[in-house]
């Protein structure tokens, strides 16, 4: 994942990922509707860890369920709230299955490392990395959910023309949205303090943060 977050910066930094706005609606691309797309991308994501969790013996504690829910709440509010909301352009089916197969990926590594390899001492709750990273992890949610709000206020009902987004943090960053993204997932990072989750953190701004710098531009 470290790898490939490498190499997605590289590329993305001198071309676009082609959805959203950068989608050439006039290729021959197989086209899908956005809030199909962003259900079906995003599901594997919440189904994974679920599926892994019911299927685990023994009792893993709180901390490693907490942590694991966290993750899920994410990616419940990605596949089943924001899909529905979305305003967004057709969405290219090669990007929906490549979204696909990085969230089926991700959410075995993320639940598997929390259900069978992570450790948590009696005092787990207590610890400044687990209160700081979720405190830091929610804001970042609060943030993305604020941001795409505002993104989507922008747009008239059957609209799908990008305008210059006002209010939040948009009146600090462009990109206020992918900077809600990366710390939340920073702050999760943090919280639960391993090599998987750090990985993820770290794709994620090779990702989204060459796409925030072109909307930027």
């Amino acid at each position: 994942m470290i790898l490939g977050g490498v190499m997605h910066f590289i590329c993305l930094m001198k071309s676009h990922a082609a959805y959203g706005r950068y989608v050439d609606t006039s290729g021959s691309s197989m086209m899908v509707p956005a809030r199909l797309a962003w259900f079906l991308q995003e599901l594997p994501a919440l189904l994974v860890p679920l599926l892994l969790m019911l299927t685990t013996d023994g009792n893993n504690g709180t901390g490693r369920h907490l942590m694991l829910w966290t993750f899920c709440l994410h990616y419940f509010q990605r596949s089943c709230i924001y899909s529905l909301l979305t305003k967004g352009r057709p969405y290219p089916l090669n990007i929906m299955l490549s979204g696909i197969v990085f969230c089926s990926i991700n959410g075995f590594l993320q639940a598997h490392y929390l259900l069978h390899c992570a450790t948590y001492h009696n005092t787990w709750f207590s610890d400044a990395c687990v209160l700081a990273g979720l405190i830091i992890f929610f804001i970042g949610m609060g943030i993305n959910i604020h941001s795409d709000h505002i993104l989507r206020s922008l747009r008239k009902p059957g609209e799908i023309s990008y305008k210059i987004p006002r209010g939040g943090l948009f009146e600090y960053v462009s990109g206020a949205n992918f900077f809600g993204e990366i710390v939340e997932w920073l702050g999760y990072a943090v919280a639960t303090w391993s090599l998987p989750t750090f990985a993820f953190a770290f794709f994620t701004i090779c990702f989204i943060g060459p796409r925030a710098y072109h909307h930027h531009r």
